[in-house]
């Protein structure tokens, strides 16, 4: 269950203290996150006082935001020259499996959460998968990276069946915070409880 009740704010519960938060769409201007500098500035501030001690950055890379990782180094650049604070701040993205990544990887042209391991953090639609997600999984680790699946609890189409099998190929998960709270509904909340509880999350993030 969640630790704490709605009358006790995320800074007095002092759950996110010394979190690195792996998934996050704070760049401003580039998808479908924050759009201007303005308001990721006061985000942090935010994170700030919530305890977070590093943020990731996770653009999206798809078909719908064709994003170049040498273009949102630029914007990422700008970003820290404006931030003063203590929050770390890296740069990965979230790419989505579709036919615009399939290219990329293939040049080698995304961008990396190095976090432990040398995370590749993707996603699928939340309804229905690739047509060949495993073989997709398997070619990013013959690229010597960790596929590490972005919110897998908010697939509607996975069930436990389909978590057990990821987890044999050795694909790593990523929670979504707000899953805990409910924040996407009571069956996601029931998934990501199940995951947690099996252990299966490598890593976590605000989404």
């Amino acid at each position: 269950m969640w630790p704490f009740s709605k009358k006790v704010s995320l800074a007095q519960s002092g759950l996110l203290q010394g979190l690195t938060d792996c998934h996050s769409h704070l760049l401003p201007g580039v998808d479908d996150g924050v759009q201007t500098l303005a308001e990721s500035l006061d985000i942090l501030s935010l994170m700030e006082r919530q305890g977070i001690r590093k943020l990731w950055l996770t653009p999206h890379i798809m078909e719908d935001y064709p994003n170049r990782p040498a273009d949102l180094r630029v914007k990422f650049a700008e970003l820290k020259a404006a931030y003063q604070g203590p929050i770390e701040l890296q740069l990965a993205a979230e790419h989505m499996l579709d036919h615009l990544f399939e290219e990329r990887l293939a040049a080698d042209d995304v961008l990396s959460l190095e976090e432990g391991k040398r995370f590749l953090l993707v996603e699928t639609s939340y309804f229905n998968p690739p047509m060949d997600l495993e073989n997709m999984l398997q070619r990013i680790q013959s690229k010597g990276y960790y596929p590490l699946l972005a919110h897998p609890e908010r697939y509607g189409y996975m069930d436990k069946k389909y978590y057990r099998q990821l987890w044999s190929m050795d694909i790593d998960f990523q929670l979504n915070l707000p899953s805990l709270m409910g924040g996407y509904g009571k069956e996601v909340q029931q998934k990501a409880q199940w995951l947690l509880n099996n252990g299966w999350y490598a890593l976590c993030g605000s989404d």
